[in-house]
């Protein structure tokens, strides 16, 4: 079963919740690293506890949410083994998996569309790295 990382911050956590409901109807195993609730907290706190833990096995897959998505991006990016793509609609979901093999997805709880935020995910889980001349890019990061 494929192990999927998600985290928030306080105005991302509605939106992580929805996210949470429709990878569990997908028989996915989640691992919510938080918040819990809706109090407010800082975004880095919730990107760093997520991107540390994909940085450490490569197999891990994440999902990062904030109010737009870029703080949560910018952390995540910090670290070596992490690449996250802040996602707007479907084709910028099926280019971050297949031509820059990202394996975060942020997004902006206050930019996009909760039935958008769906179908990106989705597809981002079932799109794969086309490798080839794409491979050679991404060791330039």
């Amino acid at each position: 079963m494929k192990k999927i990382l998600i985290a928030s911050d306080h105005a991302g956590f509605k939106l992580k919740e929805i996210i949470k409901k429709h990878l569990s109807k997908k028989k996915l195993m989640i691992i919510d690293l938080g918040p819990f609730n809706l109090l407010k907290v800082d975004y880095p706190d919730y990107a760093h506890k997520l991107s540390k833990k994909i940085n450490l096995n490569k197999k891990l897959t994440g999902i990062l949410v904030c109010g737009s998505g870029i703080g949560m991006e910018m952390t995540a990016n910090r670290y070596k083994n992490v690449r996250a793509a802040l996602c707007y609609n479907q084709k910028s979901a099926k280019l971050a998996r297949s031509h820059n093999n990202a394996n975060v997805i942020t997004f902006g709880s206050r930019l996009t569309k909760k039935n958008i935020v769906l179908k990106c995910i989705n597809i981002f889980l079932n799109t794969k790295f086309k490798g080839g001349r794409h491979t050679k890019r991404i060791n330039k990061i």
